[in-house]
């Protein structure tokens, strides 16, 4: 399976700008416009009057990116729609304009992306357009496809940059009409309504852990094999108790679950990677969304913690991890079709431990989350590519036992995130993206062990330290999910001077 292409990943970046909702705003507002007065292109008076619309919206474009609205929120965003249109209601109402605005986003929602651009990109049908109408309409989450959320908020964007900018440009403007004092008002109310909204009724964001993991007694015989972590991205937890997936199930059986594992917020890709191998959270690694402003996180990960002990870790995963995670990643190319996706990663993984070797592999199979961005999560297509991934794995694990590589191994099953139903289909935590299958299974692995209490995916870096004997990435908040071993007695963490002042020392020497 080649690897991301020069190209591609440059291309996965500039795809982003349309795909998160938060730069896709500003983007399409100003392409709509443009695209809409293109007869006044050679027109100065034109472009004095774009300008002056665009420096108006500009408090407003800078409100909606800061603010998401996200799940039931987006419905207070028709308020200030229906606010601007009673306030300046004797302003001319371009309706040509908001109706191509919407033909043109629904457009690029339903047919370019949701059936062009996945046709080309992993062979969805021609005909996806059919179902996917229903994503774009029920779709929850920060990607530019909700266009419950995205539709309010470019009308009255657009309706500011029309109006303000007819007004301000020949210089009519009044009091009265759409004067810098109206405007002014209009603008601190809405910042001061959004406000109220976010600190009063956003109150799902799962709570951060305060502290720095505390180190765990090594165990008195450390595990010797190899570790490998297996992240079927985008699996929802329900279907995946729906699926016929009998490897991992026994597995799951006669290894340990964690029944309450909690995702990130926002639940995208590369935010929950970037914090299961740092092992804390996006306001400290840095990775936001799936859109990287700055590539590279802030904070050491996994990686850098096996390199101090002299072992290797490698990530197998798709263009965008390099964003965040550098050259620890072996890229995938993401252009195939989703049929034979994991089959080639499946093949590039084995390609890796042949010539690599790494003591750590992170395997990201993309088939079950693709096909829940591109036919829905609720399907039974999705439902199948859980069952592909269950056949893939346990291939996997026969070869490398033929191989010698799973001897004394363990093996950590998880996904980075669920599914909602509608186009991107995660970020904002709706029902069946929160909750996330997960479960240990190895000869120093618990059998028969299911831990009900609620756990957060930060925990997989400083578990992947405790098992292969390295210290703690140097962000670490996860504990150590110590049940799913033999029982150590934890002792307090020693203190250290060190860049945070008093920090928990990274690993406990057995008899300490």
């Amino acid at each position: 399976m080649k690897k991301a292409s020069r190209f591609e990943i440059v291309a996965a970046r500039c795809w982003n700008l349309l795909n998160e909702g938060k730069p896709f705003t500003p983007i399409f507002v100003t392409g709509s416009y443009a695209l809409y007065h293109m007869n006044q292109w050679g027109m100065a008076s034109f472009w004095l009057q774009f300008m002056f619309g665009l420096l108006a919206a500009l408090p407003l474009f800078a409100l909606y990116f800061y603010y998401d609205f996200p799940l039931f929120l987006r419905n207070y965003l028709w308020l200030p729609v229906v606010a601007a249109l009673v306030l300046w209601r004797d302003a001319p109402l371009d309706m040509g304009l908001y109706a191509t605005a919407t033909l043109l986003f629904l457009f690029f929602t339903i047919y370019f992306w949701g059936t062009f651009y996945y046709h080309l990109r992993i062979g969805t049908s021609w005909w996806n357009f059919k179902r996917f109408w229903k994503l774009v309409l029920k779709n929850s989450d920060s990607t530019s496809g909700n266009a419950q959320e995205q539709l309010p908020k470019f009308l009255l964007l657009l309706f500011v940059v029309d109006v303000a900018g007819g007004y301000w440009a020949d210089g009519s403007g009044s009091a009265g009409d759409f004067g810098w004092g109206s405007y002014c008002l209009f603008f601190v109310g809405i910042a001061v309504y959004a406000f109220i909204l976010h600190r009063n009724l956003f109150d799902w964001k799962p709570k951060e852990i305060p502290n720095y993991t505390v180190p765990v007694p090594a165990p008195e015989q450390p595990a010797k094999g190899k570790v490998f972590v297996l992240v079927i991205d985008g699996m929802r937890k329900d279907r995946f108790e729906e699926a016929n997936a009998p490897f991992l199930k026994r597995w799951r059986a006669e290894g340990t679950e964690y029944t309450q594992m909690e995702t990130l917020y926002p639940a995208r890709t590369v935010v929950c990677f970037s914090s299961m191998f740092t092992g804390t959270y996006p306001r400290e690694h840095g990775i936001t969304s799936n859109m990287v402003w700055k590539l590279g996180i802030k904070v050491e990960s996994i990686f850098d913690s096996l390199r101090k002990v002299g072992k290797v870790g490698r990530l197998l995963g798709i263009a965008h991890l390099i964003d965040s995670m550098g050259d620890d990643v072996e890229s995938v190319t993401a252009v195939m079709h989703n049929d034979k996706a994991d089959r080639n990663i499946m093949e590039r993984a084995k390609l890796i431990m042949a010539e690599q070797n790494p003591d750590l592999l992170i395997v990201q199979f993309i088939a079950t989350d693709q096909t829940g961005h591109s036919m829905g999560a609720l399907y039974d297509e999705y439902r199948q590519k859980i069952e592909e991934a269950d056949a893939l794995i346990d291939e996997f694990v026969q070869w490398l036992e033929v191989k010698g590589h799973a001897e004394d191994a363990t093996f950590i099953v998880c996904a980075d995130h669920g599914q909602a139903d509608g186009i991107g289909g995660h970020g904002h935590l709706d029902e069946g993206e929160r909750y996330v299958p997960f479960f240990m299974y190895g000869p120093n692995v618990r059998q028969g062990v299911k831990v009900d209490a609620k756990q957060s995916l930060v925990s997989v870096a400083p578990t992947l330290s405790y098992l292969l004997d390295a210290p703690l990435p140097s962000h670490s908040r996860g504990p150590v999910l110590i049940d799913a071993f033999e029982t150590s007695q934890t002792i307090k963490p020693k203190k250290e001077a060190g860049q945070h002042g008093e920090k928990e020392a990274g690993r406990i020497p057995a008899g300490a």
